[in-house]
């Protein structure tokens, strides 16, 4: 009898829709997952504990948080508190871009994929419905890709860990459909900027503009929290 081969990935979870999604498609495709989460000095670290919520929830085999000091490096309104979150669109690379983020987040899960022997390293990053983050681009998942052929054991040895993004080129609407269809609560979900402890959402910047537009675009109630009384996107 030919014995089953087990398939390890490390899946990158922010707590946040798109890496939900993306556990529930690294699950589908019979992955045993290792959720990973970071903690970076994020102003909005209710996501780590929504994060927590949907590793259970889907199933991961583990869920581990790691930590870096990019509060450190700032520069960023996600991780210094005296740069305002946009409340409005902006044109160009928003203040909200985090540098080097997703960089040191598949760095750690790598880092981890060698240890786990994992072939497969899942990232929900978005090039359509998103704030225009240049980490967010195909060309960065294939630079990546190359380095992790080029930096690893795995690499070396001829068999290297693979990046997968699987909703690169979804709209958001497309990507809340595929995760309705393999069961994520997106009330699970935080995806907010600025969201309080509870993780309840401003409704205001940019996060949540485009994650209500998913919903609107999906026919689709939207499950968020908000933190005012009255719904703050009622008469825009």
């Amino acid at each position: 009898m030919t014995g089953h081969r087990v398939l390890h990935a490390v899946v990158l979870l922010s707590g946040g829709l798109d890496s939900a999604t993306t556990l529930a498609i690294a699950r589908s495709e019979g992955y045993l997952c290792h959720a990973l989460s970071v903690g970076y000095g994020q102003r909005h670290a209710a996501e780590l504990a929504a994060a927590a919520r949907i590793a259970a929830e889907l199933g991961a085999v583990e869920h581990r948080t790691m930590h870096v000091d990019l509060a450190g490096v700032g520069g960023s309104a996600l991780t210094d508190v005296g740069i305002a979150v946009p409340e409005e669109p902006s044109g160009g690379i928003p203040v909200t871009y985090v540098p080097a983020r997703n960089t040191l987040l598949l760095a750690l899960a790598l880092g981890w994929a060698e240890v786990l022997d994992a072939g497969d390293i899942f990232i929900g990053v978005n090039a359509v419905d998103y704030s225009g983050y240049p980490d967010c681009r195909p060309e960065f998942v294939d630079a990546f890709g190359n380095l992790a052929q080029l930096a690893t054991r795995r690499g070396i040895e001829g068999r290297p860990t693979r990046i997968r993004a699987p909703l690169l080129q979804l709209s958001k609407a497309e990507i809340i459909r595929a995760g309705l269809a393999l069961g994520v609560d997106y009330a699970l979900t935080v995806s907010c900027y600025q969201a309080d402890e509870s993780g309840a959402a401003c409704g205001r910047c940019d996060a949540c503009r485009i994650r209500r537009a998913g919903f609107d675009a999906a026919g689709i109630a939207d499950p968020t929290s908000y933190r005012y009384d009255a719904h703050p996107f009622a008469g825009r």
